[in-house]
Order: structure tokens, then C-alpha cells, then sequence
């Protein structure tokens, strides 16, 4: 009877204690979740870095790849067949206006105008003689000596000499056009190319002599995009366009001015093509050369600007996380305008916020924000490095 008892009471005890145990266990199985949740990450304060944004003017640029290409080229001709006599200039000169180029065989033409002018010469003294003899014959007629038919077949062969003699001074004329097609000359300032032909060459009207490029000043094209056409052609009517054209990688800015706008869009690319006028004295740009272009189409006045790392965009749209009053994060919805370097003109903004740029990516709406220490400058710090050291020793 004892022993049974002793027994049961032994195996009670156990009961209870495993299920104290097991009680006690439990509650610290469910007590540790609630103090992570606590005390734990998601409620400590994000640290960030904190900007205001900028107000300034942003002039918005756009970027393009263009190609140098010569106002004119001219490719010269003869306008006769003849010998060529004198080759008066070499390859690769600059010649101007009006320079001789190429003399030709010209002793045809000049035979043909001398011949001509003959011909005019001898006009005249016949139709002097016929004015003498109108004017002769109608005193005669006055006095009655001659009868008035006389008078009018005068008359007659005096206009008839007239006429021959404007009809030979054509010629004359004519011999002389012909004359001056022997001797060619630039028709605008620029740089002789090849030259195909030497003193003694048989040339035609199909014989090409040389060309001259225009080089200055000079025209670089590119395009659009369709998007910037309305900027574009505002900015014409407001006055000069300004366009800026890099050469290489490192190359000096040249400055010039919008001078074309084509009047009809690609529809294929969706974009216009354009021209712009640059001086060219010292033959910086190159026909053919590419080059990297930037239009300025329109200044965004008193635009408040950003770094474009504060910036979010997914599938909720574009905002950035701004300070509320209570030092929590909330997003502040905007629209990029213009992005430049590693800033962006955008709307949406008061102006006086304060913007989160950095430690966004841990954020929630209505999150806790702490900011962090301003750092210190370099000199600062070596400073304070070198005081640490001298009291160690």
C-alpha cells in the first residue's frame, strides 16, 4: 500500500514538472518573437542622407551625332572644246572668288570675235552713209529737186542698216561670250580638289577639271527627335538657335546657329532633320567628319532641381521620399522635365523639402528616419588622428 502510493505520488510530481517545463519552454518559444518584434529592425530609424533641392535655370539640351558637310561644292567644266593652255592654280589650294583656274586654247574665239567686230565696224560707216543721204534728200525734196518717193526708199535702207548693225553687234556679242568661256575662274572662294587635266589635255563639256569645296564657312546635319520639333521651331521664331559641334572624344566646342529645319518628319525614324552654319576660318571641321552635336531648344526657367539619385521609378509611378513633420519618410509623387549629369529638373516639388537620396532602398511609407552625421573634412580627421596618437605615446 505504501509503495503504491509513494508510486503515485512520484508520478504525479513528474506530470507536473514536465508540464511546468513544457509550460515555461513555451512561453519562451512565444516571448522571443515578440521582443524581436519590439525591439527589432523595423522599428529602429532608417538612416539616410538628406538634400534640399536647387532652384536654377536649366537649359535643355539635346544631344546628337552629326555629319560635316561643305555649303557648296562646285564641279568645273569646260563650256567649249578646246586645248588646255595654262593651269594656273595646284592641288589642294585655296583660291578665291574670281581666281583664274584653267586657260584654254582661245585662238578660234578670239578670230571669231575679231571677225565680228568687222562686221559691226563696217555696220556703222553704212549706216552713217544711209543717214547722210535721208538727211540730203529730204532738204532736196523740200526745195522740190527730188521726187518724195526717193525720200522713202532712203528712209527704208537707212532703217535696214540700223537693223544689220544690231544684228551684228549681236554677234559680236556672242563671239565675245564665246571668247571668255576660254578662260575659267573660281566661282566662289574655296579648296581646289583633284585636278584631272594638264596643259595640252583635248577637253569637252563633259570633262570634269576640278572641284572647289566650300569651307567656310560650313554646314553640319543631323537629326531630331520629332518630340523636340515644337521646341525647335519656337526657339527659331524667338531668335537665333544655338548649336554647339564636339570633334572626337576631347575636342573644343564650336559654336554655331541653327540654319535649317527640314519641313517634313521621317516617319520611319520619328525624327527631323536639321542643319546647322558654323564660321570655319581656321578648317576645324572636315567634310564627311562626324561629330557630336548639342542643341539647346528651350531654358526651363526657375526649375527646381534634384539629384537623380533620389529618384524612384517603378510601377506606381515616379516620386522620391521627402522628411514629414514627424521624421518620417513619405513619397512625394513628380515628373522628370530634364535630365542633365546627375541631376533632373522636375515638377512636383515645393522647393522646400527635404530630400532623401541615400538609404532609400530600407523605406517604407511612414517609416522613421534618423539623419546621418554630416562628415568630416579630411583635414579634420587627420587632425584628430594625430592627437590619438601623441597620447598614446
Amino acid at each position: 500500500m505504501k509503495k503504491t502510493t509513494i508510486a503515485s505520488w512520484l508520478g504525479a510530481a513528474a506530470i507536473v514538472g514536465a508540464g511546468a517545463w513544457y509550460l515555461q519552454g513555451g512561453s519562451h518559444e512565444n516571448a522571443a518573437p515578440a521582443a524581436a518584434a519590439k525591439n527589432g529592425p523595423g522599428n529602429a530609424p532608417t538612416v539616410v542622407n538628406l538634400v534640399k533641392p536647387q532652384r536654377q535655370d536649366v537649359p535643355v539640351i539635346v544631344q546628337a551625332t552629326g555629319t560635316v558637310a561643305p555649303v557648296a561644292v562646285v564641279d568645273l567644266r569646260p563650256q567649249t572644246a578646246a586645248k588646255i593652255q595654262t593651269v594656273h592654280i595646284q592641288e589642294g589650294q585655296f583660291v578665291r572668288k574670281g581666281q583664274l583656274l584653267f586657260s584654254l586654247d582661245d585662238r578660234n574665239e578670239k578670230a571669231n570675235l575679231e571677225k565680228a567686230l568687222a562686221q559691226v565696224a563696217r555696220d556703222q560707216a553704212q549706216l552713217a552713209d544711209a543717214e547722210r543721204q535721208y538727211k540730203r534728200a529730204q532738204e532736196l525734196v523740200a526745195q522740190k529737186f527730188i521726187a518724195a518717193s526717193q525720200v522713202d526708199t532712203l528712209r527704208s535702207g537707212m532703217e535696214a542698216a540700223r537693223a544689220l548693225l544690231q544684228a551684228d553687234q549681236a554677234a559680236a556679242q556672242a563671239a565675245r561670250v564665246a571668247a571668255s568661256y576660254t578662260v575659267i575662274t573660281a566661282p566662289m572662294a574655296g579648296r581646289v580638289g583633284g585636278i584631272n587635266v594638264f596643259p595640252g589635255s583635248l577637253v569637252q563639256a563633259t570633262t570634269s577639271l576640278t572641284t572647289i569645296t566650300q569651307l567656310d564657312p560650313i554646314d553640319v546635319s543631323f537629326t531630331l527627335p520629332e518630340g523636340e520639333l515644337g521646341a525647335v521651331l519656337a526657339a527659331q521664331k524667338s531668335g537665333k538657335v544655338a548649336v554647339d559641334a564636339v570633334v572626337g572624344a576631347g575636342g573644343k566646342p564650336v559654336r554655331g546657329e541653327l540654319s535649317f529645319v527640314d519641313n517634313s518628319v521621317d516617319a520611319t525614324s520619328g525624327t527631323i532633320k536639321v542643319k546647322a552654319r558654323f564660321a570655319n576660318p581656321d578648317q576645324g571641321l572636315w567634310p564627311g567628319q562626324y561629330v557630336t552635336t548639342r542643341v539647346t531648344t528651350r531654358v526651363l526657367k526657375d526649375a527646381t532641381v534634384v539629384p537623380q539619385a533620389a529618384i524612384i521609378t517603378n510601377t506606381r509611378g515616379t516620386f522620391v521620399y521627402a522628411v514629414d513633420a514627424d521624421q518620417s519618410a513619405k513619397q512625394v509623387k513628380i515628373q522628370r522635365l530634364h535630365a542633365f549629369g546627375d541631376q533632373a529638373a522636375v515638377a512636383g516639388l515645393n522647393g522646400d523639402e527635404q530630400i532623401i537620396t541615400e538609404g532609400k532602398q530600407n523605406l517604407r511609407p511612414g517609416g522613421k528616419i534618423k539623419p546621418a552625421p554630416a562628415a568630416k573634412p579630411a583635414s579634420a580627421a587627420a587632425s584628430g588622428s594625430a592627437s590619438a596618437s601623441a597620447k598614446g605615446k
